[in-house]
């Protein structure tokens, strides 16, 4: 059997939510250029640098302690 008519098979069995769900996946990832891409990249497998540890830590103590910035704070400073 074909992957084509495993996937007929398995289609018949879903609910009409399930696909509507299946659809709105499958079309998402035709026509995601940016998903292509990120699915086709190399792993980042270089080590982080001190730099770079250290400004996640900050980040991550950031926020712990809640000190974040909304989306519409900044397209409120980019306006």
């Amino acid at each position: 059997m074909t992957a084509k008519e495993k996937l007929r098979v398995v289609v018949e069995e879903l609910s009409e939510r399930e696909a509507e769900g299946a659809l709105d996946y499958i079309a998402s990832r035709r026509h995601d250029e940016l998903g292509a891409l990120l699915d086709s990249a190399p792993l980042d497998d270089e080590p982080s640098t001190p730099e770079e540890e250290a400004a996640v830590q900050l980040a991550r103590d950031e926020l712990a302690h809640g000190e974040t910035v909304s989306l519409d704070e900044i397209r409120s400073e980019l306006a």
